[in-house]
Parts: structure tokens; sequence; C-alpha cells
């Protein structure tokens, strides 16, 4: 099922989430909703706080976008995860969410990741990620812990898209897949 993917201005979007337990009724459900809403929405990572769920989990998919001439990209479900560490130089790159639609910017984040986290039968994985897998990780864990990537812009870039953060706020906005608005 396709859900409505919270946007810019919603609570739960700041909330930290809260430990999944392996008992959690339905988390196979909400996984099968959450990548087919992440598909839906054309987006390459979606967190459960995006669908309205304090919960520490997210997906990612960047198998979908990889070249050729590159790594095949990751397929992964993480559940509770814990970024440990985050190395390599900074680089800067143009992200966007589909909590905040229309709006892309450079956002700097350093090359690696490494990162704890339970599959979907609880089994603990560590593992290190690099270049567009390791960004769309630290994006989408930003999620799980209240964090969106235009609080790590700069002050003048945040100052130019206030009006655009208000409208979105606001319910004006319009996009490609449903969204719920504060």
């Amino acid at each position: 099922m396709i859900l409505p993917v919270y946007a810019y201005g919603t609570d739960i979007l700041r909330a930290k989430t809260q430990e999944i337990e392996s008992s959690l009724e339905g988390l196979a459900e909400l996984i099968d909703n959450m990548w087919e809403t992440m598909y839906h929405a054309e987006g390459v990572g979606l967190a459960a706080p995006q669908i309205g769920q304090n919960i520490r989990l997210f997906i990612v998919d960047t198998e979908q976008i990889s070249k050729d001439d590159q790594k095949s990209g990751i397929k992964k479900v993480f559940i509770n995860p814990t970024v440990i560490e985050e190395t390599g130089e900074d680089y800067t790159y143009e992200e966007g969410c589909l909590s905040i639609p229309h709006i892309r910017a450079d956002v700097t984040r350093p090359e690696r990741v490494k990162i704890k986290y339970l599959d979907t039968d609880f089994n603990e994985y560590t593992e290190i990620f690099d270049g567009f897998d390791a960004r769309v990780i630290q994006h989408e864990y930003d999620h799980i812990e209240g964090i969106l990537f235009v609080d790590r812009l700069k002050p003048l870039k945040k100052k130019l898209l206030k009006k655009k953060l208000s409208l979105i706020k606001a319910g004006k906005v319009n996009a490609d897949y449903r969204m719920r608005f504060a």
C-alpha cells in the first residue's frame, strides 16, 4: 500500500525515534509498504518518520540508479541502526528529500560511514559503505535522529529557502505522490 509522505513541518520529522522490538506486529507489512511508497515517489531511500512512524527504521535502494561503470549499489533494510563512525574526505553533493519536494541543495558529508544495524530477521551487521551509498544512508539516518538535510545547509542557503520551506509547511506544494501536512 502506498502511504502518504509526511511533509516538512510535521512534528514527527523532528522527533528522535524509538528502538524496534523483534515482536513488533506488522513490521514486514510496514517495510513492504515503505518500499512501495518509496518507488512510487521515485526515491532512493525512505525513513519511518517520513511515513508517520516513530521507529528506528529506514530503507535504501541505490541499485536502481547505479551505472555500469560504478558499483552495483545496495538494496537494504536498516533496523535499529547506529552510526559508529564517519570517515574520509568531506564532499559536497546535491541532495533532495521526499518530505521536502522540489528543493535540492548542496550538502557536505564524509565519504564513508560505518554503521551497525539489524536486518529483517534481526541479524546484526556492522558494515562500511562509501560514496553515494554512504550519502543515502547518512541522509536516512538523519531522519531517524530528527534531522533534515536543510539543517545541514549554510546559513545563507537556509535563508534563501525560507519562503519555499514555509510554503511546504503550509501545504502549498504539489508533489507527484501523496503527502501529509502538519
